[in-house]
C-alpha cells in the first residue's frame, strides 16, 4: 500500500511543470507608457517589433490594470499585493517601505529563487527600511527614488555593494536605460543556473525627453527634422531637459524600450533560457503630459487608444495598463484575454506558480487564465484612490465603472460609465442609474482604510 500511495504521489509530482522545474521569472516594466503606445495594441506611428514578437508568442491582455495611476503607489502594489485603499505608499514622494510590508522578492526567496532589481525603485532611500537591501533584492543596478528616475543622462546611480545601497559613478556617456538593461543581462548571465527573479523597471518614456540618436533617427527626415511635424519644442532650462521634437523623442523613447526588451529576449535564447523563463511586460500607469509632451501629442499617438486621460487621471487612460505574458510551450502563442485584473494580482499569480505562500493581498491568482484554463475565482470589482490635486476613486465592477472625485473631505457626484458601450467614458449616466451609484459608492466606503501615513489622509 505505501509502495502504491508513493507511486501515485510521484505521479502527480512529474505531472506539475512547476514541480518538474521552478521557472526563472522576468517582469519588465515600462515608465509612464500608454495602453496605446504598441503595435500589438493598435499602435500606428511608434514601432515596437519586439514586443509585438513577445506578444505573438504568448498571451496579450485587454483588461487589465496599473495598481495606480502614478509611479510609485503602482509600483507599491504590485510589489505588496494590496490595492491603495489598504497599502501603506499610496502617492509619490519620499516615503519608504516598511519592514512589515513583505514584497515579491521577499516571498520568492522562501521558494529558493535568487532576486534582482535593475532600474528605478521609488519604494525607499537607502539607510530606511525600503532601501532595496532591505526588502530582498539581493542585486540591485539603478535609481533609488523617483526624482533620479526623471533624467535618462545622469552620472551617477545605485547598487548594493556589501549589503548596502551605494552610490556610484556612470560610465561617461551612457543613457541610464542602456545601462539597467547592461545590468539586467548581467545578472541574467551570473545566476542562469539556478531559478531567478528579475525586475527590470526602466525609466521611459518617463520624461525627460532625451534618447540616444540612434533611436531618434528613425523618426528624423532626411535634413534631420522631425517626421511629426510641426512639433513644439521644449525650451532648456527647466525641470526636464529641453527637446525641439518632443513627439520624435517620445516615439524614440518607447522604441528604446523595444530594442532593451528584444536584447533581454535575445539573451535568454542564447543561453537556452527562453524555455523556463515567464516573461511578463507592462506599464506602471498611463502615458504623461510632462517634458514637452501635450495632450494633443498624446491624441496624435493616439497612446490612451480610444481611452479618455492620461497619468494621475482615474479614467481608464490613467491606470489601464498592457499586459503580455510568455512562457514558451505553456501559454498558448497569439492568444489574447479579457480577463480583468490588475497588478495586485501579480502577488498571488506567482505564489501559485512557485508554489510560495502570499502574505494577506488583495488580489486574485490569474494563472488559470495565463495556461487558458477555466478562471473560477474572479474579482467583484477593483478599487483605486488617489491624493495628488485633491482625493480622487474609481472603481470596476464587471462593464461598470466609477470615478468621484472630492472637494476636500467632501465627495462630489459620483461618475458612471458603462464600458461595454462607452470604453472612452464620455457619457456619465449615473442619473440613470441610482441603484449602481448606490452599490459604488458602497464599495468605495468599504475599500478606503484611513492610511497610516498622514500623506495620505484626506484633509
Amino acid at each position: 500500500m505505501k509502495l502504491v500511495l508513493s507511486l501515485l504521489l510521484c505521479c502527480v509530482f512529474l505531472q506539475s511543470p512547476i514541480a518538474q522545474q521552478k521557472p526563472n521569472i522576468i517582469f519588465i516594466i515600462a515608465d509612464d507608457m500608454g495602453y496605446g503606445d504598441l503595435g500589438c495594441y493598435g499602435q500606428q506611428k511608434i514601432k515596437t517589433p519586439h514586443i509585438d514578437a513577445l506578444a505573438a508568442q504568448g498571451k496579450r491582455f485587454t483588461g487589465f490594470y496599473a495598481g495606480s495611476t502614478v509611479c510609485s503607489p503602482s509600483r507599491a502594489s504590485l510589489m505588496t499585493g494590496k490595492h491603495t485603499g489598504h497599502a501603506y505608499i499610496r502617492g509619490n514622494g519620499e516615503i519608504a517601505m516598511r519592514a512589515a510590508d513583505t514584497i515579491l522578492p521577499e516571498m520568492l526567496h522562501t521558494k529558493g529563487y535568487v532576486t534582482g532589481m535593475a532600474g528605478k525603485w521609488g519604494l525607499g532611500n537607502s539607510n530606511t527600511s525600503g532601501a532595496p537591501e532591505n526588502k530582498g533584492w539581493d542585486f540591485f543596478s539603478g535609481v533609488i527614488n523617483n526624482t533620479e528616475g526623471h533624467f535618462q543622462h545622469p552620472d551617477s546611480a545605485w547598487q548594493i555593494k556589501q549589503r548596502v545601497s551605494t552610490r556610484i559613478k556612470l560610465p561617461d556617456g551612457i543613457y541610464i536605460n542602456e545601462w539597467f538593461t547592461s545590468e539586467a543581462m548581467h545578472f541574467i548571465e551570473q545566476n542562469r543556473a539556478r531559478p531567478f527573479f528579475l525586475f527590470l523597471s526602466f525609466t521611459l518614456p518617463h520624461a525627460e525627453l532625451r534618447v540616444p540618436g540612434k533611436y531618434l533617427q528613425p523618426y528624423l527626415n532626411k535634413d534631420g527634422s522631425s517626421s511629426f511635424a510641426p512639433e513644439k519644442a521644449w525650451a532648456d532650462g527647466q525641470h526636464y531637459g529641453g527637446q525641439p521634437y518632443p513627439k520624435a523623442a517620445y516615439a524614440a523613447m518607447v522604441s528604446e524600450v523595444d530594442d532593451h526588451v528584444g536584447q533581454v529576449a535575445a539573451l535568454l535564447k542564447k543561453w537556452g533560457l527562453d524555455k523556463n523563463t515567464l516573461i511578463f511586460f507592462t506599464s506602471d500607469n498611463g502615458t504623461h503630459v510632462e517634458g514637452g509632451r501635450t495632450k494633443e501629442d498624446v491624441s496624435f499617438f493616439k497612446s490612451s487608444g480610444v481611452s479618455r486621460g492620461v497619468k494621475r487621471d482615474m479614467y481608464e487612460g490613467g491606470i489601464r495598463a498592457p499586459l503580455i505574458a510568455v512562457w514558451y510551450g505553456k501559454i498558448d502563442a497569439g492568444s489574447t484575454s479579457d480577463h480583468i485584473g490588475a497588478f495586485y494580482d501579480i502577488m498571488p499569480t506567482l505564489a501559485q506558480l512557485t508554489g510560495a505562500t502570499p502574505p494577506a493581498n488583495d488580489g486574485v491568482s490569474f494563472s488559470p487564465t495565463l495556461f487558458s484554463k477555466p478562471q473560477s475565482q474572479q474579482h467583484d470589482h477593483l478599487y483605486w484612490e488617489f491624493y495628488e490635486k485633491g482625493f480622487k476613486q474609481a472603481v470596476r465592477k464587471g462593464n461598470w465603472k466609477a470615478v468621484r472625485y472630492f472637494n476636500g473631505t467632501d465627495p462630489l457626484p459620483l461618475e458612471l460609465y458603462d464600458l461595454s458601450k462607452d470604453v472612452a467614458e464620455q457619457h456619465n449616466i449615473a442619473a440613470s442609474n441610482p441603484a449602481m451609484v448606490k452599490e459604488m459608492e458602497g464599495i468605495m466606503a468599504k475599500e478606503h482604510v484611513t492610511a497610516v501615513s498622514p500623506l495620505f489622509q484626506l484633509k
